[in-house]
């Protein structure tokens, strides 16, 4: 089993994380699970930290020399490490804990491959950090956006780091952002990868600095892979500089928002 994961490039062993751990995550669905109290309201449930532990066991085995990030266990091998692995074990949580089904298992190796798994759908949506497809059953699809839904996913969630500046749901009572789009809000980056798959024209968040995001990491990568237009909520690049996120389908559905946002 070592040897098989070694033997894999980047891409498809994201993608075999990712898949160990949305088997974990549809397993333990509905099942009444133990919570571990993150304060502030957020908490983990034995479904996170089981899933969690089954992507690390595919990362160790197949790059033992590479650095981990995970949501649950934190920090392992050097974070200065040349390549770091970040894992969000289930995103979406609150949603999963109350039987909704919208959650994505996260595994990206920073500036590189990265995949987004859908523990209901199937669905695994991939980058090797150049191009971006979506996997269902033994298919492959190159990712096409497109902001012909005119949806738009908004999160809601604290906390609100550029506030009072902006806020994403100041978004919602702007005539123009309901003229043009219609709000949603799904609670998960799940959304982000459906940006990259053209299931939603943009998505809009708070935040600071969210390249190394455990949360975020892998749906930006699927974005910037699949050409769709990223930016801060500031317009500056993902990064240091670039605070939240913006990814839209393309360039004029970005500058609409970014009106929006700037207004």
């Amino acid at each position: 089993m070592i040897n098989s994961y070694a033997r894999l490039d980047d891409a498809e062993v994201a993608i075999a994380a990712a898949c160990v751990g949305a088997d974990v995550v549809r397993t333990m669905y509905g099942r009444r699970l133990t919570r571990i109290d993150k304060g502030g309201g957020d908490f983990a449930t034995a479904a996170d930290v089981e899933a969690e532990k089954t992507i690390l066991s595919v990362l160790q085995a197949a790059r033992p020399d590479d650095a981990v990030l995970g949501e649950e266990s934190g920090q392992q091998g050097a974070a200065e490490a040349a390549r770091q692995w970040l894992v969000d074990p289930l995103c979406g949580t609150l949603n999963y804990a109350v039987g909704n089904m919208l959650v994505a298992v996260n595994v990206a190796l920073r500036g590189g491959a990265a995949a987004v798994a859908d523990p209901f759908s199937g669905e695994v949506f991939f980058t090797d950090g150049a191009n971006a497809w979506v996997r269902h059953g033994d298919a492959d699809a190159q990712l096409e956006p497109t902001s012909a839904s005119r949806l738009v996913d908004v999160n809601l969630d604290p906390p609100f780091s550029n506030a009072p500046d902006f806020r994403a749901v100041n978004l919602l009572a702007q005539p123009d952002f309901v003229e043009r789009f219609r709000p949603r809000v799904v609670s998960t980056t799940l959304a982000l990868a459906w940006v990259a798959a053209g299931k939603r024209a943009a998505y809009v968040t708070d935040g600071g600095d969210l390249s190394g995001s455990v949360h975020f990491a892998a749906g930006i990568a699927l974005c910037q892979a699949a050409g769709c237009v990223v930016t801060g909520i500031d317009g500056a690049p993902i990064g240091q500089a670039g605070h939240g996120l913006v990814a839209a389908a393309d360039a004029e559905t970005h500058r609409l928002l970014m009106s929006m946002i700037r207004n």
